[in-house]
């Protein structure tokens, strides 16, 4: 029988060294992201909201923190049971599949931070549509932050390093075949260890496809965390606000 090995996102997420390398990310920024987000959809406290693929749930402990009744889904194990320490009657977290229909319905579902486009097979990243569009209630709103892709592969860095908790990161990255690949090489006391993140470089036009498909209906587009129009060539984010068509 032939071993079957982890996928990149099962292997990598659910190690300390990704939390180590990303440490760095700017929380105030993202927090402003979501009351700009929150502020946009015109929320009332008693909308319930699911954050698709939350990792440890910081951005569902956020909204928490703003009085919505949150639900954060990830695949990662690890990453969930430390969401759980901050799990409350508001508050919920749960290991899942995002390609697989999750049997409840909010009134909002957020992806956030490019955390879509992670598998190899074309349907499979469908699915994840296809799940946020089934968790929707009527009426409901959909949410996904994306990185605009041209503007990523038009600046990528091939090779830099990165040291942090005394542990050494060699990052090569390259563009092939539709994905942006990043190579992690982590050197921990003499200790070597090898990962990837590997992304399918969607556009707008992807997505727009996409949507479509899934019978959802494209209401609003962002090219920032500040909620500035989208600029193909210029913008650093490609947020997509939609909904399902009536």
């Amino acid at each position: 029988m032939t071993k079957k090995h982890p996928k990149w996102f099962q292997s990598w997420f659910d190690t300390s060294y990704y939390h180590i390398l990303y440490k760095h990310r700017d929380y105030k920024e993202a927090e402003a992201f979501i009351k700009n987000i929150v502020t946009y959809l015109n929320l009332n406290k008693a909308d319930s909201i699911l954050d698709l693929a939350c990792g440890k749930g910081r951005h569902s402990i956020f909204l928490n923190s703003l009085g919505y009744d949150v639900t954060g889904l990830d695949l990662s194990k690890n990453s969930i049971e430390h969401a759980k320490t901050n799990e409350s009657e508001s508050l919920h977290f749960e290991v899942h599949d995002m390609r697989d229909v999750y049997e409840t319905q909010f009134e909002i579902v957020l992806n956030l931070f490019t955390s879509f486009g992670y598998f190899q097979e074309e349907m499979d990243n469908f699915k994840v549509i296809q799940t946020i569009k089934s968790c929707l209630k009527q009426n409901g709103i959909g949410v996904i932050d994306y990185m605009n892709s041209p503007l990523v592969i038009d600046n990528l860095i091939a090779h830099n390093s990165y040291e942090s908790d005394g542990i050494k990161f060699e990052l090569k990255r390259n563009y092939k075949d539709g994905f942006i690949t990043k190579n992690i090489e982590v050197n921990d006391d003499g200790n070597s260890f090898h990962f990837e993140e590997k992304v399918r470089a969607f556009t707008f036009q992807d997505f727009e496809t996409m949507l479509s498909n899934a019978g959802l209906h494209l209401l609003d587009c962002f090219g920032s965390y500040k909620l500035e129009p989208f600029n193909n060539k210029t913008s650093e984010r490609l947020i997509l606000i939609f909904m399902a068509n009536d």
